[in-house]
Parts: structure tokens; sequence; C-alpha cells
């Protein structure tokens, strides 16, 4: 009973890693205050990139070296335009994830269902002795432990370093912070790029990893949307988004299983069941959480618990970047 517990957690991990990269990324974007709606389109881009470079080099690492500098890359086209030109960001960011869809499948036709190097399995001596913790981690992908030590890096820097708290300084309080001599132009554009990197990662993870090799990579596709409905249902706090990033990946597991258990239901409904499901909780706790919600169960003895704590609000400076593009 352990150990098919245990392979399936062990799988939602492996699923989940790719998106909890990306979703980490775009969190300490919009901590900066920018928001970036290129992620769709930049894992793809950075999956098809990642995968033509460990082709060429026969090796992986320098695929996924090269899909977080193209993550990079197309963070600095919005950064230019958005930050420095002052266009509407939201406007660039949207145009910018179809264009490089569109390029992550011109450019990579000549690679695509074409064999070529992966990440691999790491085994942690020790580890993968233990019963039930050794299946779950104890042999998994590098990306996994990639995920589990980013979220662990990012949550120590927002809340334990100096310069964590100039960035969330300049995402609150971008006046404020300026005045105290931060330069928040500068960390708007920094934390912009390392959100495109991480972005290239997750899109990395799953053509050398998830699923190596090019061409429809598997859960590549729509999952920038997730990851940032992720980001703010989570609060835009580290540890939330990443739950909601494996939450999203059991969804999909959990899909699966039942695609073997129910082989009269056509499969691609399985295959895009996990988005509603994920829109579908997202919004329930958006619900359970809103002012109304807990106005209305306040007097019931049982609902009353249900409500939950007041959301964590937004960082300042978005809603100056949303007027900005209304405008």
């Amino acid at each position: 009973m352990t150990e098919p517990l245990a392979a399936n957690l062990a799988a939602v991990l492996f699923a989940g890693a790719p998106l909890a990269l990306a979703a980490l990324g775009e969190t300490l974007s919009e901590r900066a205050g920018v928001i970036n709606l290129s992620v769709d389109g930049t894992i793809l881009f950075a999956a098809m990139t990642a995968f033509a470079a460990a082709r060429i080099t026969g090796d992986p690492w320098i695929g996924v070296a090269a899909g977080a500098l193209a993550g990079a890359f197309v963070a600095s086209v919005l950064a230019v335009a958005g930050l420095w030109l002052r266009a509407p960001i939201l406007a660039v960011g949207f145009i910018l994830t179809l264009l490089c869809r569109d390029l992550a499948y011109f450019l990579g036709h000549p690679y695509a269902r074409q064999p070529g190097p992966d990440l691999g399995v790491w085994t942690i001596p020790g580890l993968r002795d233990i019963p039930f913790l050794g299946t779950v981690i104890g042999r998994q992908s590098p990306v996994v432990y990639g995920s589990l030590v980013a979220v662990a890096a990012v949550t120590f820097f927002l809340y334990r370093t100096r310069a964590g708290l100039a960035l969330r300084a300049a995402g609150e309080s971008p006046r404020a912070a300026f005045a105290r001599g931060i330069p928040v132009e500068r960390l708007r554009t920094l934390y912009c790029l390392i959100g495109g990197a991480f972005s290239g990662l997750a899109g990395a993870a799953y053509s050398l990893g998830v699923k190596p090799g090019w061409g429809h990579p598997q859960g590549a596709e729509g999952a920038g949307w997730i990851a940032l409905a992720i980001v703010i249902f989570g609060g835009w706090r580290p540890s939330r988004v990443v739950l909601g990033a494996y939450f999203f990946a059991l969804i999909q597991v959990v899909g699966i299983h039942l695609q073997d258990a129910l082989p009269g239901v056509p499969g691609t409904i399985f295959q895009i069941a996990p988005f509603p499901v994920m829109i579908a909780t997202l919004l329930g706790i958006n619900i359970r959480r809103s002012g109304r919600f807990r106005d209305a169960v306040a007097g019931l003895p049982l609902l009353g618990r249900l409500a939950g704590k007041p959301p964590a609000g937004a960082p300042g400076a978005l809603a100056g970047v949303l007027d900005q593009d209304a405008a």
C-alpha cells in the first residue's frame, strides 16, 4: 500500500517541478512589480532551445544553460519595451508569448521527434535505501532536486536578506523605496530577467527531463498560464506558490490513473481536465477568502471556520502596472 503511494508522490514531484520553477520566477518578477505574461511562450521557446543545444553539443547541461539564457533573452525584450520604453507591459507580454510559441515550433522543426540527451536520474546515497522516503525522493530527476532547492533559496532570499527586503520594498512602494536610495528600475529589470531565466529553466526541464525530446513537450503547453494563476492565488508567497504547482501535478497524475481505469472515456478529456479543475479550485480558494464570504458565514458554527484568513494583498506596484496598461 505504501509503495504505490510513494511512487505516486514521486510522480507528482517529477511532474510539478518545472511548473514550480516557472511559478517561482514569476513570483520574483511580480514581487518587483513586473507582470510577465510571456511565461507560457517563454517555456516553449526555452524547451526548444534547450533540446536543440543539448542535441548539437551532446551535453544536456549546456542545454539547460541555453534554456535559461533563452528565457532571460525573452524577458529582456519585455524589460526594454515595457520598463524602459514604457509600452503597455501586459500587451507586450501577451504578444511575446504568441511570438515565442510560433518561433519555437518553426525554428524547432528540424529537431522535432529526434533523439537527444536528457538529464537522467540522480540517486542520493543512503536516502534511497530508506523505505517510502527513498522511493519518493531518493532517486529523482535533478529537476526535482533543483526545484526543492529553489523554493528554499527564494524563500530565504525574500524574507531573510537585505537584497530580498529591497526587492519587496521596490514592489510594495516604489516611491518610498526610491526615496531611501533603492534603484527601483534597475531592480525591476534585474528580477524581470531572473524570472525569465527561471521560466527558461522550466522549459529545459520539460524537454530534457519530464519528456526528453522536442515536438509537443508533455505538460509544457499552457503551463505558463497556470504558473501565472498560481502566483496570484498563492499570495506571492514562494511556499504557497510551489504547493499550488504540485497540486496541479497531482491533478495530472490522478487523471492518468483515471484514464487507465476508464478506457471508454476519450483520452483528450483527461488531458485537458486538470486545467478546469485547477481553475475551479483557485476560484474556490478566492471565494473562501473573500470579504463577503467571511461576513456571510462568520456567525455559522461550522462554515465560519472555512472562511480562512484574509488573503495577502498584491505588491503595491502591480496596481500601477495595471493602471498604466488600462490607460
